[in-house]
């Protein structure tokens, strides 16, 4: 049985040092700093859990993305894909009698065998998130995406970045509008979700009598937009679970005008997600240079459900190495992964109590040292 040398690695691993290591862990403090800053507590979820987990959090296609194995007892076991999924889990058993709401962050690595694109392509990737869980409405929504402005401030990408929001509830009011079956139910979100109009029509006119409207939907699901989106979206959608998402939508957008956000949010009725566990809002974030999202949220009200009493919940993830990504191509990746062995000073001598005397000298005051172990003082 042939196998493969350990000089190689499996795809879609890999080794991150020097300046880019540097800029990763600077990435993650600032994240995380920012996250703290709001009253989030770090959490650590444990990184293999029951496969069970995941497909009531994530649903069982994405879950089944994951690396799984056997447990001794025979149940399924997953490196966690997820994170969300087992923040929920914590909040409804080991915080359940704490006051609400709660609010967690977390660091972590996470793990897909399957890669979900070309794009992101790793199969081991490390998310920066928050929770927030036990409030529901616009100010619990607001609060995490005007956390996620100050940490593109903090990383001085204040121009360079874009968050779309949604309600899943529009698509859920005109699926219920429509009564489709389970299968024709997934097969429109695909075809909003890739955009296709002319197909996303076809199927409209199977269920719809008015071709304009189906026209005006399909149009409206193309591209982003500001509030005109909105206006455009009542003129056509009227069913009534869709309106009252478009009008939390639009309370929504008051707010980000009021905190002169504008120019960094866009509507995307485009964007229906495929994660099982959102309810209301949905959002991605992008940043100029990256070649996909490099971040996504949304409320989650009923996945607790899963393990106690349902309750509100919001939060959402940025992935560290998309952020990376984007910032090594800028000056400012330079500064945030600086300390480099150019920074270091230089210590040299004869005698090795001495040298390293030196060093810890240069260390209590804060500076980078490197020991020169081939140059001797004269």
């Amino acid at each position: 049985m042939m196998s493969d040398p350990l000089s190689k690695i499996p795809d879609g691993m890999r080794y991150y040092f020097g300046k880019e290591a540097r800029l990763r862990r600077s990435i993650e403090d600032t994240v995380m700093q920012v996250f703290a800053g709001w009253s989030y507590e770090e959490i650590i979820t444990p990184a293999v859990d029951y496969l069970a987990l995941f497909e009531r959090g994530m649903g069982r296609d994405e879950a089944h993305r994951a690396f799984l194995f056997t447990d001794r007892d025979g149940r399924l076991l997953a490196l966690r894909p997820d994170v969300t999924s087992s923040v929920a889990r914590a909040a409804a058993t080991l915080f359940a009698k704490q006051e609400r709401p709660l609010r967690f962050c977390y660091a972590a690595p996470v793990f897909r065998q399957q890669t979900q694109s070309r794009a992101e392509w790793r199969r081991e990737s490390t998310q920066l998130g928050c929770e927030f869980i036990g409030a529901g409405g616009g100010q619990a929504d607001m609060e995490v995406l005007v956390i996620a402005t100050e940490i593109f401030e903090r990383l001085e990408l204040s121009g360079d970045y874009r968050i779309t929001i949604n309600s899943v509830e529009i698509f859920n009011g005109i699926s219920e509008r429509l009564a489709l079956a389970p299968e024709a139910r997934e097969k429109m979100r695909h075809l909003i979700d890739i955009r296709d109009a002319a197909e996303l029509q076809r199927f409209l006119s199977r269920y719809e009598t008015d071709e304009n409207d189906c026209r005006a939907f399909t149009r409206l699901t193309q591209l982003p937009g500001k509030r005109k989106l909105l206006d455009d979206a009542r003129r056509v959608i009227t069913n009534e679970r869709s309106v009252a998402a478009i009008n939390a939508l639009e309370e929504l957008w008051s707010i980000i005008e009021e905190l002169n956000l504008v120019e960094h949010f866009e509507i995307d009725f485009g964007d229906v997600s495929g994660l099982d566990y959102y309810t209301g809002l949905t959002f991605k974030i992008y940043a100029k240079g990256a070649g996909s999202r490099v971040g996504a949220g949304g409320r989650y009200d009923l996945l607790t459900a899963n393990f106690g009493k349902t309750e509100p919940a919001i939060g959402f993830m940025l992935e560290l190495d998309a952020l990376t990504d984007v910032l090594l191509r800028r000056e400012r990746g330079g500064m945030l992964a600086a300390n480099s062995d150019l920074d270091a000073t230089m210590i040299t001598g004869n005698e090795t109590a001495p040298l390293l005397m030196k060093a810890k000298e240069r260390r209590q005051r804060n500076e980078r040292v490197r020991i020169d172990l081939k140059r001797r003082e004269p």
